[in-house]
């Protein structure tokens, strides 16, 4: 399985971004995919995760209620909605893959992982 992240930038404490991971290979559309990310100095985060189906999702505390995530018809195109973002929100954002059946917050469980796409939010 190859994931490819896409979409961070800058933007402003309050404002949106939408990252986007691709994912390809035999397996890719049965695979749980979620997102990760790590700021400086500290450990890597489970962020939010959904299942083969899409109808399965899980959040982080901090992210819930102001992230998305959506796993298109293809089931190949897995996307994070991020509205009201915070400083705090500022690292590096990773897409992964798992072959759980179900939604996984477990770094443990993901054996393919994207490049990184870094999200910074000013304030």
């Amino acid at each position: 399985v190859q994931l490819q992240a896409s979409g961070g930038g800058l933007v402003q404490a309050g404002g949106s971004l939408s990252l986007s991971c691709t994912v390809g290979g035999r397996t890719a559309a049965r695979d749980t995919v979620s997102w990760f990310r790590q700021a400086p100095g500290k450990p890597r985060e489970f962020v939010a995760g959904i299942n083969w189906s899409g109808r399965s999702t899980a959040y982080s505390d901090s992210v819930k209620g102001r992230f998305t995530i959506h796993r298109d018809s293809t089931k190949t195109q897995v996307s994070l909605q991020m509205n009201g973002l915070k400083p705090e929100d500022t690292a590096m954002y990773y897409c992964a893959a798992s072959r759980a059946l179900d939604t996984t917050t477990r770094e443990s469980a993901y054996v393919n992982w994207g490049q990184g796409t870094q999200v910074t939010v000013s304030s």
